[in-house]
Protein backbone atom coordinates (compact mmCIF):
# COMPACT_ATOMS: atom_id res chain seq x y z
CA UNK A 1 0.00 0.00 0.00
CA UNK A 2 1.14 3.60 -0.89
CA UNK A 3 2.16 6.03 1.84
CA UNK A 4 -0.99 7.91 1.40
CA UNK A 5 -4.15 7.76 -0.37
CA UNK A 6 -4.71 11.18 -2.38
CA UNK A 7 -8.50 11.89 -2.91
CA UNK A 8 -8.72 14.25 -6.13
CA UNK A 9 -9.72 15.92 -9.08
CA UNK A 10 -7.74 17.63 -11.69
CA UNK A 11 -9.70 20.42 -12.04
CA UNK A 12 -9.47 21.44 -8.35
CA UNK A 13 -7.13 22.41 -5.87
CA UNK A 14 -6.30 19.05 -5.78
CA UNK A 15 -3.14 20.42 -7.74
CA UNK A 16 -2.31 22.02 -5.14
CA UNK A 17 -2.08 18.76 -3.11
CA UNK A 18 -0.33 16.81 -5.95
CA UNK A 19 2.38 19.07 -6.64
CA UNK A 20 3.04 19.41 -2.49
CA UNK A 21 3.32 15.65 -2.28
CA UNK A 22 5.21 15.89 -5.46
CA UNK A 23 8.04 18.32 -3.95
CA UNK A 24 7.65 16.15 -0.53
CA UNK A 25 8.56 13.13 -2.40
CA UNK A 26 5.97 11.21 -1.09
CA UNK A 27 4.82 8.01 -2.14
CA UNK A 28 0.96 8.21 -3.13
CA UNK A 29 -1.79 6.74 -4.63
CA UNK A 30 -4.26 8.60 -6.17
CA UNK A 31 -8.26 8.06 -6.41
CA UNK A 32 -9.92 10.40 -8.69
CA UNK A 33 -13.29 11.78 -7.75
CA UNK A 34 -16.28 12.01 -10.17
CA UNK A 35 -17.99 15.04 -8.10
CA UNK A 36 -21.13 14.28 -8.60
CA UNK A 37 -21.18 10.77 -7.32
CA UNK A 38 -18.77 10.95 -4.07
CA UNK A 39 -17.07 7.64 -3.13
CA UNK A 40 -18.09 6.28 0.31
CA UNK A 41 -14.35 6.18 1.29
CA UNK A 42 -14.33 9.80 0.77
CA UNK A 43 -16.76 10.72 2.65
CA UNK A 44 -16.43 8.48 5.75
CA UNK A 45 -12.74 10.55 5.59
CA UNK A 46 -14.21 14.00 5.02
CA UNK A 47 -17.91 14.10 5.56
CA UNK A 48 -17.42 17.52 3.61
CA UNK A 49 -16.96 15.53 0.85
CA UNK A 50 -14.13 18.33 -0.63
CA UNK A 51 -10.93 17.86 -3.06
CA UNK A 52 -8.14 17.25 -1.74
CA UNK A 53 -8.40 14.62 0.79
CA UNK A 54 -5.25 13.49 2.20
CA UNK A 55 -5.07 9.94 4.15
CA UNK A 56 -1.82 9.09 5.54
CA UNK A 57 -1.58 5.59 6.29
CA UNK A 58 1.10 5.93 9.39
CA UNK A 59 2.17 3.59 11.46
CA UNK A 60 -0.06 4.65 14.06
CA UNK A 61 -3.12 4.41 12.31
CA UNK A 62 -4.47 6.71 9.56
CA UNK A 63 -4.62 10.11 9.74
CA UNK A 64 -6.86 12.21 7.69
CA UNK A 65 -5.39 15.60 6.49
CA UNK A 66 -8.11 18.37 4.28
CA UNK A 67 -7.75 21.78 3.31
CA UNK A 68 -4.83 22.29 0.82
CA UNK A 69 -2.66 24.63 2.96
CA UNK A 70 -2.68 22.32 5.86
CA UNK A 71 -1.66 19.26 3.47
CA UNK A 72 1.19 21.49 2.63
CA UNK A 73 2.17 21.91 5.80
CA UNK A 74 1.73 18.44 6.98
CA UNK A 75 3.77 17.37 4.16
CA UNK A 76 6.95 19.83 4.87
CA UNK A 77 6.89 18.76 8.63
CA UNK A 78 6.34 14.62 7.62
CA UNK A 79 8.82 14.56 4.92
CA UNK A 80 11.38 16.46 6.46
CA UNK A 81 14.11 15.40 4.06
CA UNK A 82 12.60 16.89 1.25
CA UNK A 83 13.77 20.49 3.42
CA UNK A 84 10.64 22.19 2.69
CA UNK A 85 9.72 23.79 6.46
CA UNK A 86 10.60 26.92 7.47
CA UNK A 87 13.95 26.92 9.94
CA UNK A 88 13.96 29.89 13.06
CA UNK A 89 14.24 33.02 10.54
CA UNK A 90 11.82 32.06 8.65
CA UNK A 91 9.11 30.97 10.39
CA UNK A 92 7.33 34.34 10.38
CA UNK A 93 7.13 35.02 6.27
CA UNK A 94 6.47 31.13 6.07
CA UNK A 95 2.87 31.40 8.16
CA UNK A 96 1.80 35.08 7.49
CA UNK A 97 1.90 34.43 4.04
CA UNK A 98 0.79 30.81 3.70
CA UNK A 99 -2.17 31.62 5.36
CA UNK A 100 -2.52 34.70 3.91
CA UNK A 101 -2.78 33.07 0.60
CA UNK A 102 -5.70 30.78 2.39
CA UNK A 103 -7.17 33.88 4.16
CA UNK A 104 -7.00 36.86 2.59
CA UNK A 105 -6.25 36.69 -0.92
CA UNK A 106 -8.61 33.68 -1.46
CA UNK A 107 -11.61 35.34 -0.25
CA UNK A 108 -10.79 38.42 -1.79
CA UNK A 109 -10.75 36.71 -5.45
CA UNK A 110 -13.28 34.35 -4.92
CA UNK A 111 -15.83 37.72 -3.55
CA UNK A 112 -14.92 39.56 -6.62
CA UNK A 113 -15.25 36.74 -9.07
CA UNK A 114 -18.82 36.65 -7.54
CA UNK A 115 -19.40 40.43 -8.19
CA UNK A 116 -19.31 41.29 -4.05
CA UNK A 117 -17.08 44.12 -3.60
CA UNK A 118 -17.53 45.72 0.50
CA UNK A 119 -17.69 49.22 0.07
CA UNK A 120 -18.83 50.28 3.61
CA UNK A 121 -16.16 49.44 6.17
CA UNK A 122 -18.17 47.67 8.22
CA UNK A 123 -18.74 45.17 5.24
CA UNK A 124 -14.90 45.61 4.51
CA UNK A 125 -13.90 44.62 8.61
CA UNK A 126 -16.55 41.72 8.24
CA UNK A 127 -15.24 40.59 4.71
CA UNK A 128 -11.53 40.13 6.78
CA UNK A 129 -9.92 40.91 3.44
CA UNK A 130 -10.38 44.31 3.40
CA UNK A 131 -11.17 45.32 0.10
CA UNK A 132 -9.57 43.40 -3.28
CA UNK A 133 -7.28 46.53 -4.40
CA UNK A 134 -5.81 46.31 -0.43
CA UNK A 135 -5.17 42.95 -0.50
CA UNK A 136 -3.07 42.34 -4.07
CA UNK A 137 -1.16 45.44 -3.09
CA UNK A 138 -0.39 44.29 0.28
CA UNK A 139 0.36 40.86 -1.23
CA UNK A 140 2.65 42.27 -4.00
CA UNK A 141 4.85 43.58 -0.77
CA UNK A 142 5.90 40.65 -0.10
CA UNK A 143 8.05 40.82 -3.39
CA UNK A 144 9.63 44.78 -2.38
CA UNK A 145 12.63 43.42 -1.28
CA UNK A 146 13.32 41.38 -4.00
CA UNK A 147 13.20 38.18 -2.60
CA UNK A 148 12.92 34.99 -5.10
CA UNK A 149 10.76 33.05 -2.61
CA UNK A 150 7.89 33.63 0.07
CA UNK A 151 10.86 33.03 2.70
CA UNK A 152 13.69 35.12 0.91
CA UNK A 153 16.36 33.25 -0.87
CA UNK A 154 14.85 29.56 -0.26
CA UNK A 155 12.69 27.77 -1.25
CA UNK A 156 9.93 26.44 0.79
CA UNK A 157 6.36 24.48 1.17
CA UNK A 158 4.61 28.08 1.58
CA UNK A 159 5.70 28.45 -2.48
CA UNK A 160 3.56 25.59 -3.26
CA UNK A 161 0.50 27.30 -2.28
CA UNK A 162 1.32 30.67 -2.40
CA UNK A 163 2.31 29.78 -5.49
CA UNK A 164 -0.30 27.79 -6.55
CA UNK A 165 -2.49 30.56 -6.04
CA UNK A 166 -0.32 33.82 -7.97
CA UNK A 167 -0.35 30.75 -10.86
CA UNK A 168 -4.05 29.97 -10.96
CA UNK A 169 -4.62 33.72 -10.61
CA UNK A 170 -2.45 34.91 -13.75
CA UNK A 171 -3.94 32.01 -15.57
CA UNK A 172 -7.66 33.12 -14.74
CA UNK A 173 -7.02 36.55 -14.79
CA UNK A 174 -8.24 36.97 -11.14
CA UNK A 175 -4.79 38.51 -9.88
CA UNK A 176 -3.43 41.15 -12.22
CA UNK A 177 -0.56 40.40 -14.15
CA UNK A 178 2.25 42.94 -12.41
CA UNK A 179 5.65 42.01 -12.98
CA UNK A 180 6.27 40.66 -9.07
CA UNK A 181 3.88 38.01 -9.72
CA UNK A 182 5.11 37.15 -13.30
CA UNK A 183 8.74 36.82 -12.12
CA UNK A 184 7.53 34.66 -8.96
CA UNK A 185 5.49 31.96 -11.80
CA UNK A 186 8.26 31.71 -14.12
CA UNK A 187 10.34 30.72 -11.10
CA UNK A 188 7.81 28.32 -9.72
CA UNK A 189 7.11 26.42 -13.23
CA UNK A 190 10.95 25.81 -14.02
CA UNK A 191 10.68 23.84 -10.62
CA UNK A 192 10.49 19.78 -11.34
CA UNK A 193 8.16 18.68 -9.29
CA UNK A 194 5.69 21.27 -10.65
CA UNK A 195 6.00 19.70 -13.89
CA UNK A 196 5.80 16.38 -13.10
CA UNK A 197 2.56 17.47 -11.06
CA UNK A 198 1.18 19.41 -13.48
CA UNK A 199 1.70 17.15 -16.25
CA UNK A 200 0.01 14.36 -14.95
CA UNK A 201 -3.03 16.66 -14.13
CA UNK A 202 -2.93 18.29 -17.64
CA UNK A 203 -3.17 14.68 -18.53
CA UNK A 204 -5.87 13.72 -16.83
CA UNK A 205 -7.64 16.68 -17.81
CA UNK A 206 -7.13 16.19 -21.71
CA UNK A 207 -8.59 12.63 -21.02
CA UNK A 208 -11.57 13.88 -19.47
CA UNK A 209 -12.40 16.04 -22.80
CA UNK A 210 -12.19 13.89 -25.44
Amino acid sequence: MAEYTFYTHPMSRGQIARWALHEAGADYAQVLVDLGSKPPALMAANPMGKVPTLVHHALDGERVVTEAAAICCYLAEEHPRADLSPQDGERADYFRWMFFAAGPLEQAVTARSLGFAPTDPRQQGMAGFGTYERTIDTFESLFADGRPWVCGDRFTMADVYVGSHVDWGLNFGSIPPRVAFAAYVERIQQRPAYKAAKAVDNALIAEMKK
